[in-house]
């Protein structure tokens, strides 16, 4: 059964609504009455769907889009594709978070065990919640509305299970660990104190302040992975984000909203990958690794401890350092750095020496 998600959508508003609520203006062509019925990223709208671009590197994706409207900035409106009518305006991000707003007015106010109609139960386990036999839940633990926990899973003390989150069978939730808007496998181990579904860390930036945009994706984490004590796992903004399987994650580990980590692959503690990122299969990322938005990680590819990932990675290949290049030229280039310190430190203790003689 397909899950029913996580926030109700309002709607359709006509295509005159939507442009009042972003505060846009609508072209000659576009038809005022045109219903829209969801928000969707680029490359997955279709007919009566919005969707936005902000970023030039997305500008394939605008070429190939299927949404009925898209909200564009003034210098990319020649780049909306026929049959797209465009919104125009300054700040097509900040417009966006008003449209997500618009379609999923909850989506504001996160969402834990509570039930939005019969108010916080009193009950740990919520009675719409759904769990198979032999499912273990510790005191203090809640399970939140129509959660699913499926057998053999064990739900540590203080643990959080939110409201329609669904675990799979034989796993582990550690103590005080929270997971909301959120698709577990089976298999899964979360060590204490992991946080899984939260917001991602989504702000429009502008003179009038920081306009925080609605999360309304998901975490999907698939089966036989293991995130390790308080690490964090940020839910999607429009698209999922997910953990693929058997990847084995450390502690104090930060994934942003929309990241795609590949299978098996493994990431060692106080790495932070930032949103909209991809991780093939098999990459490896050492201790304090950074990964900026919006790349991607190819295929069986290895950061080293301490790096800065500031561009694609090729599949297989080894990188190292800030920012992050090949290992060959990274240790050339800390070879030929120490020979001119060396080099540096020679000439003046001969300078001291000289003078002293």
């Amino acid at each position: 059964m397909e899950h029913p998600g996580f926030f109700d959508r309002a709607g359709p508003f006509s295509l005159r609504a939507v442009a009042g609520a972003v505060g846009a203006e609508l072209g000659a062509i576009a038809d005022p009455d045109l219903p829209i019925r969801d928000v969707r990223p680029l490359d997955d709208a279709g007919a009566n769907d919005l969707s936005f671009i902000d970023n030039p590197k997305y500008l394939p994706a605008l070429a190939g889009t299927k949404a009925s409207v898209c909200i564009v900035a003034p210098k990319f409106v020649r780049k909306v594709p026929e049959g797209t009518a465009a919104l125009v305006i300054p700040e097509p991000y900040r417009g966006f978070a008003k449209a997500i707003a618009l379609f999923y007015p909850d989506s504001l106010k996160p969402r834990a065990a509570g039930s939005r109609r019969s108010g916080t139960p009193t009950d740990a386990i919520h009675p719409s919640a759904i769990l198979e036999q032999d499912v273990t839940v510790e005191p203090g633990a809640v399970v939140g509305p129509e959660a699913q926990i499926g057998r053999g899973t064990t739900i540590a003390a203080g643990a959080v299970v939110g409201y329609r989150v669904h675990i799979g069978r034989d796993c582990y939730v550690g103590p005080n660990a929270s997971v909301t808007h959120a698709l577990i496998g089976n298999r899964v181990v979360l060590h204490a104190g992991v946080a899984i579904g939260q917001d991602g860390f989504g702000f429009a930036m502008g003179r009038e302040g920081h306009m925080k945009v609605p999360q309304i994706g998901r975490v999907v984490v698939q089966d036989d992975v293991e995130i390790g004590a308080n690490s964090t796992v940020d839910r999607g903004a429009l698209r999922d984000t997910i953990i693929g399987e058997g990847t084995k994650i450390d502690n104090l580990v930060q994934i942003g909203h929309n990241v795609i980590v590949g299978r098996h692959c493994i990431i060692v503690s106080q790495t932070g990958i930032s949103g909209s990122s991809e991780l093939g299969d098999f990459v490896a990322l050492g201790g304090q690794v950074g990964v900026v938005g919006h790349l991607k990680i190819g295929a069986g590819a290895q950061i080293a401890a301490s790096s800065n990932v500031r561009g694609d990675v090729p599949p297989g290949a080894r990188w190292g350092g800030t920012p992050a290049k090949p290992v060959r030229l990274w240790f050339r280039e800390l070879t030929l750095l120490r020979q001119l310190a060396e080099r540096k430190d020679t000439k003046s203790e001969e300078e001291e020496g000289g003078d002293g003689a």
